[in-house]
């Protein structure tokens, strides 16, 4: 057979492009934009009216249609996706750019989402309140409030506490406001320190037997972001404002009781900022760039007399951790009656007694819940679990206390050997301010200066 008979013979039992199934056809890219296109579009004929609205009376408006779960949906992804990225692009600046500049302008971006545009309400700082009710109570949490609770952390695991170099608001308010920091004791600054990890606890204590949200009670940047809420709130912020005048970010330093396990992880951390690109030179000059006291000097030879003394100290405070702990588990849990009433229902349960004794007046309150189904023993009932819970808990929350303490006086006996100025990784804020400071840095940045 020749080559022309064997190609017609060929074509003769191939189908023609017609007869092909379509099924096995390749699909075109108007095929495939169509179908997104469908896809995109489906959700939308949802709110198609497929009859008429009833004819009512003169003058009634109809609402608008609200889908309120396909919205809060997309805005949580949104602003769990924008906290990410956040806190990626802090890390890079922070860690690899080196830049002040570029985390100022990054926080400046973090303020107008999170804080104007968003008003506030994504808080991590908070966020440990809700975890702690979910926990202990069972309650269900939202995904978006357990990312906003675990990035950060995360982040801080990783790179330090980026979350607080330029994601935070609240960070970068009372940073535009100190002009004129001044600097504490070492014993001041330890001392007040501890008013975090008290926090911490109590913020816990409470949102673990669902009494209130304290850290969000004493949050001064809603008020000051709203203009609106209790007169103390937005007295509160503006104090916190005043304050960080002649002191460089006193509620993350000394009230924030997030910065408490941001600051435990960041000693953890895998990777920080340096103060140096390079070898340090021991020029003495970022000692004080500081405002923050997060700095660690170099540390002198230990003398022999000083070891031993660090050793008698060492012993003294290992003996006395279980009576400090002992000590604050005690006094934590006294307050019990004064922290229920943080409640209504205990506010409600003490008012309906003194109505009964005579010494007080009804409310509107009190004239609300006799006409509920609700009967007086139920509510006195419920006021005295709460106290008991309260004081069961503040054994706990007061032991934990105790062993922060213990913890870090039993940290300060420990000399650690430091040959170069280091950023002491648990207070450091990943900022910035003390890279300009080292000639190793403008070096870095300037190479055609020093040629």
């Amino acid at each position: 057979m020749t080559p022309t008979a064997r190609l017609s013979a060929l074509s003769a039992r191939t189908p023609p492009a017609a007869a092909v199934s379509p099924s096995h056809r390749r699909p075109s890219f108007g095929r495939l934009a169509g179908a997104l296109a469908l896809g995109l579009w489906a959700p939308l004929s949802i709110a198609a009216e497929r009859f008429p609205k009833p004819d009512l009376s003169p003058g009634y408006v109809a609402p608008a249609d609200h889908w309120p779960g396909l919205t809060a949906a997309w805005r949580d992804g949104l602003d769990v996706g924008i906290l990410a990225l956040a806190l990626g692009a802090a890390a890079w600046l922070a860690l690899r750019r080196r830049s002040r500049l570029g985390l100022q302008v990054l926080g400046l971006a973090c303020l107008a989402y999170f804080g104007f545009w968003r008003r506030g309400c994504l808080c991590p700082v908070g966020s440990f309140q809700a975890v702690a009710e979910g926990l202990f109570q069972g309650v269900a949490l939202p995904l978006p409030t357990v990312l906003f609770f675990m990035l950060p952390l995360l982040a801080a695991l990783l790179w330090g506490r980026v979350f607080c170099a330029a994601v935070c608001p609240l960070g970068l308010l009372q940073d535009v406001v100190a002009v004129r920091p001044q600097r504490l004791s070492r014993a001041v600054d330890a001392a007040l320190q501890v008013i975090p990890v008290v926090m911490l606890a109590l913020g816990v204590l409470l949102a673990a037997t669902q009494t209130a949200y304290l850290a969000c009670r004493f949050d001064p940047l809603v008020p000051l972001l709203r203009l609106s809420g209790s007169a103390h709130g937005v007295l509160m912020g503006v104090g916190f404002l005043l304050l960080g005048i002649f002191l460089a970010r006193p509620y993350c330093r000394y009230v924030c009781p997030y910065g408490v396990l941001l600051r435990g992880l960041s000693r953890l951390t895998w990777t920080h900022v340096t103060i140096t690109p390079d070898t340090c030179v021991q020029c003495h000059l970022c000692a004080g760039s500081c405002p923050f006291e997060a700095i660690s000097a170099p540390t002198p030879p230990a003398r022999p007399e000083a070891v031993r003394a660090g050793v008698r100290r060492l012993a003294w405070l290992v003996v006395a951790t279980p009576l400090l702990v002992a000590s604050f588990a005690l006094l934590f849990s006294l307050p019990a009656p004064a922290l229920a009433r943080l409640h209504a229902d205990v506010r409600l349960s003490e008012h309906l007694q003194r109505e009964a004794a005579g010494s007080a007046t009804a409310t509107a309150e009190s004239i609300a819940f006799r006409a509920s189904a609700r009967t007086p023993a139920d509510l006195h009932e419920a006021a005295a679990a709460r106290r008991d819970a309260l004081r069961r808990g503040g054994r706990w929350a007061g032991a934990f206390v105790g062993m922060v303490i213990a913890l870090r006086l039993l940290g300060a006996s420990l000399q650690r050997r430091r040959t170069d100025y280091e950023p002491d990784r648990g207070t450091c804020l990943s900022c910035g301010r003390c890279f300009r400071s080292c000639p190793q840095e403008l070096r870095r940045l300037h190479p055609r200066a020093e040629a």
